[in-house]
C-alpha cells in the first residue's frame, strides 16, 4: 500500500484497529483478500450489518480430483512458496487446499489423489517442528497405503550443513514407498531458492491443468470480481524490504563476557510494517568493503569489471558487496574453486565429504583463496559464488509497547582463526559498520506456529538462554501492555551473573510489577559444575508439571543442535517423574501439548 493510502487508513482507523487490520489479512491469498474486500464493502452498504452480507460458498471440487498442498517451514520460506503454488493452481481454475503440516489430519493422507509438498530441513537432517507428526507417522509402521496418491516434492535446505535437504528427501521416499506415483521428481532448493521454486511451481501447475479438470468458482454476490486489496497494509516484503534506519545498537554483556550481544533498535516509522511477538525481521546486509577489496587483490580481478545479474549490470565490486555471500562457506564453491584453481590437494579434500565439512566449519571464503592462491576472471568468481540471503532475527519487542521500532538481540559472530579475526556477515553489519542513522533494508517474516495464547489469562513458561532471550522480551511487552492476568515463568541462562545478565533492569522491574511471576537462572560458569537450563527444568520439574496441568503453554527459542534438544528430553522427563507415566506415555503427553500448540520452538 502506498504512504499516501496507510495516511489515509490512519486517519480512518487508530493505531491498534490498523494492527489487528494488518494482523488479520497478513497472511491470505489473493483470492481470500478479493473476496474480503468485496465482504467489507457489503458491509458497508449494508450498513454495518454483517448478517446480511452471504458468507462465501465452498469452492466447488474438480470433476478430476483436487490439490492439497502441505508445507512444513521453520522460517517461513517453505508456507511462501506453497502460497505461491496455490495462487498459480487456482489461477488456472483448479481446486486447491493449502494446510500446514502441524494442522494436517494424517488420517486424510490415504484420501489424497493430487499432493505437492514443500517442506524445509534443519539442524541435523530434523524436519521443521510442524512437520514433525506426519514426518514420524510416515516413517513409521501405521504409514498408510497411498497407490492412489500422485505427488511431487520441493525440500527446501541450505548445501552448508551436512544433511542437506534431508526432511524433503525423507518424505519423497518415503510417499513413494507407500504406493504414491511422483508427478515430478524432487527439486533440492539451496538458500538462493526461488527461481528452482518457481520453476518447480510452473511444471506443477501445468501438469495439474491436464489432470484435474479446471472448474472456476463463481463471484460472490455483492463481491466485486476486480477488487483488490494488499496482502498488508504495507508494500514492503523479502522482496521489496523497507529502507529503515538504525536507532540505537548498544553492547549488553560486560567488557569481560565471551560473548558480544547487541541490543539493536530500528525504525520502521512510515512502513506500515506490522509484526506480532513470535515474528523475525529479515535483515539484508552488506559485506565488508575490505573483505571485498582483499579477495579482488588477492585474485587479481578488476573491480570495475561488469557483471550481469537477473536484468542488472554492475561491477563486480558492487556485486561482491551487496549480492553474493563472502562469510557462509559451502561446498559448491570449494568445488568450483579446487577446479579453477587446478589444486590437487583441494580436489581431493572435495572427495572426503566428511572432510570437506569439517574444512568448511571453520573458514569463510576468503581463507579458501588465501590458502590457494589463484587468477580467475569476474565471471569465474560470479560462478563460484553463492547469492546473500537475508538473515532472520527474532523480533525482541512488542509493537504495542514500542510502536514504529522494533528491536532486536543480536549474538556478534566474532572469532579468530588462520591468524585474523572474522565477523559474521549481518552480525558484523549490524554490530560494527552500520552506523547510528545509517539504512538498512529490513522485512517482517511471519511465524504463526510461535505465539502467545489468545487468552491472557493462560499461564507462560518461556526457555530462552543466550539470544533466546529475544522473543521472550517480547512476550512480556505484550502481556504487560495488555494487562493478562495469565502467569509467566521464565528460564535464561548464560554464562556468567555478571557478564551476562541480558536484559537485567528489565527483567527486575517484571518481577517487582508482578509481570514476571517466576525467574530461574542459570549460568554455566559461575561455579565448578555447569549449570544449565535444562537443569533448572528438572530442579523444579513438579512446579513445571503443575503448570502445565492448569493449562501452561511451554516455549523454547534458541539453538536447536544442542539446548532446544536437551530442554525436550528434561521435559519428557519431568513429565514422567512427576505425571507418573512411562516414557512412552510422558513422550505422547509432549507430543500432545505440541499437537494442541501448548508446546512451540523458535530454534535455529
Amino acid at each position: 500500500m502506498a504512504s499516501t493510502d496507510n495516511n489515509l487508513l490512519s486517519g480512518l482507523l487508530n493505531q491498534e484497529q490498523l494492527l489487528r487490520l494488518q494482523q488479520a489479512v497478513g497472511d491470505f491469498n489473493s483470492a481470500q483478500l478479493t473476496w474480503v474486500s468485496g465482504y467489507l464493502a457489503g458491509l458497508a452498504n449494508a450498513g454495518g450489518a454483517a448478517a446480511s452480507i452471504p458468507a462465501p460458498a465452498e469452492a466447488p471440487v474438480a470433476a478430476g480430483g483436487s490439490l492439497t498442498i502441505l508445507y512444513g517451514t521453520q522460517s517461513g520460506n517453505g508456507k511462501a512458496v506453497a502460497a505461491q503454488l496455490q495462487a498459480q493452481a487456482e489461477a488456472k481454475g483448479l481446486s486447491t487446499k493449502l494446510v500446514s503440516m502441524a494442522d494436517y489430519p494424517a488420517k486424510q493422507l490415504k484420501k489424497e489423489t493430487h499432493l505437492a509438498v514443500v517442506v524445509s530441513t534443519h539442524g541435523e537432517g530434523d524436519p521443521p517442528d510442524e512437520a514433525e507428526e506426519l514426518h514420524a507417522l510416515l516413517g513409521s509402521k501405521r504409514a498408510p497405503k497411498l497407490a492412489d496418491l500422485k505427488f511431487s516434492v520441493l525440500a527446501l535446505g541450505d548445501s552448508s550443513y551436512e544433511f542437506y535437504c534431508q526432511t524433503g528427501k525423507d518424505f519423497d521416499e518415503r510417499l513413494a514407498k507407500q504406493g504414491g506415483t511422483r508427478l515430478l521428481d524432487r527439486i533440492d532448493c539451496d538458500v538462493d531458492f526461488e527461481a528452482a521454486a518457481e520453476a518447480w511451481r510452473n511444471q506443477l501447475v501445468d501438469l495439474l491443468a491436464e489432470e484435474l479438470a479446471a472448474v472456476h468458482a463463481p463471484v460472490q454476490a455483492g463481491v466485486a470480481a476486480n477488487t483488490s486489496v494488499s496482502a498488508t497494509a504495507s508494500q514492503y516484503d523479502k522482496k521489496h524490504p523497507f529502507t529503515a534506519s538504525l536507532l540505537a545498537n548498544q553492547k549488553i554483556t560486560g567488557r569481560d563476557s565471551i560473548k558480544d550481544i547487541r541490543h539493536v533498535e530500528i525504525d520502521l516509522e512510515g512502513s506500515g510494517l506490522a509484526y506480532r511477538p513470535g515474528d523475525s525481521l529479515g535483515i539484508w546486509f552488506d559485506n565488508d568493503v575490505a573483505l571485498v577489496d582483499e579477495l579482488l587483490g588477492l585474485l587479481d580481478v578488476d573491480p570495475a569489471s561488469e557483471v550481469k545479474l537477473d536484468d542488472d549490470t554492475l561491477s563486480l565490486k558492487d556485486a561482491l558487496t551487496s549480492k553474493y555471500e563472502l562469510t557462509q562457506l559451502v561446498p559448491s564453491f570449494v568445488k568450483a574453486y579446487a577446479e579453477l584453481a587446478n589444486s590437487d590437494e583441494l580436489s581431493k579434500l572435495v572427495e572426503d565429504a566428511t572432510a570437506l565439512r569439517e574444512f568448511i566449519g571453520e573458514r569463510q571464503v576468503i581463507d579458501v583463496v588465501r590458502q590457494y592462491p589463484a587468477k580467475l576472471t569476474a565471471e569465474q568468481l560470479q560462478g563460484c559464488l553463492r547469492r546473500i540471503t537475508p538473515r532472520l532475527y527474532s523480533i525482541a519487542s512488542s509493537q504495542a509497547d514500542v510502536e514504529e521500532e522494533v528491536h532486536l538481540t543480536v549474538g556478534v559472530v566474532r572469532y579468530d582463526a588462520f591468524g585474523e579475526e572474522h565477523l559474521g556477515g549481518a552480525s558484523g553489519y549490524l554490530a560494527e559498520r552500520l552506523e547510528e542513522g545509517g539504512e538498512v533494508k529490513v522485512f517482517i517474516e511471519n511465524n504463526d506456529h510461535f505465539r502467545l495464547p489468545e487468552s491472557g489469562d493462560t499461564p507462560v513458561i518461556m526457555v530462552g538462554p543466550g539470544t533466546g532471550i529475544a522473543p521472550f522480551r517480547a512476550f512480556l511487552q505484550e502481556r504487560e501492555a495488555n494487562d493478562a492476568e495469565g502467569d509467566n515463568w521464565l528460564f535464561f541462562g548464560n554464562p556468567t551473573f555478571t557478564e551476562d545478565f541480558l536484559y537485567q533492569t528489565e527483567i527486575q522491574r517484571y518481577v517487582k510489577s508482578g509481570v514476571l511471576s517466576k525467574i530461574d537462572l542459570a549460568w554455566s560458569r559461575d561455579q565448578a559444575h555447569k549449570i544449565y537450563v535444562q537443569d533448572k527444568i528438572r530442579e523444579n520439574g513438579a512446579e513445571l508439571y503443575a503448570w502445565l496441568e492448569r493449562g501452561a503453554h511451554f516455549y523454547i527459542c534458541g539453538d536447536a543442535s544442542r539446548m532446544a534438544k536437551d530442554v525436550h528430553e528434561a521435559l519428557i522427563a519431568v513429565v514422567a517423574e512427576h505425571g507418573g507415566k512411562s516414557q512412552e506415555d510422558a513422550e505422547a503427553y509432549v507430543s500432545d501439548l505440541r499437537r494442541a500448540k501448548r508446546y512451540q520452538r523458535d530454534v535455529y
